[in-house]
């Protein structure tokens, strides 16, 4: 468990994320990070895109059933 502070930075609150936190998402400088609503009603920071995500689960669903229409199309 990670435990973090609210801080205030001018009219917002916000927190600091440690190093081994930002080095385990793998995010840098400037990049944007999701903060999703976990079924069980808590949340998960991640730096992954969900709808991102849920597009690439749906190619790669259409890509394994038109695998071999695909492979001759390609040729």
């Amino acid at each position: 468990m990670v435990e973090l502070k609210i801080r205030r930075f001018g009219n917002r609150l916000g927190v600091i994320l440690p190093k081994e936190i930002i080095d385990r998402l793998r995010a840098k400088d400037g990049e944007t990070l999701f903060l999703i609503e976990a079924p069980d009603g808590g949340y998960r920071l991640t730096s992954d895109e969900p709808a991102f995500k849920e597009k690439l689960v749906k190619a790669e669903d259409i890509i394994g059933r038109y695998c071999d229409t695909l492979r001759e199309l390609a040729n």
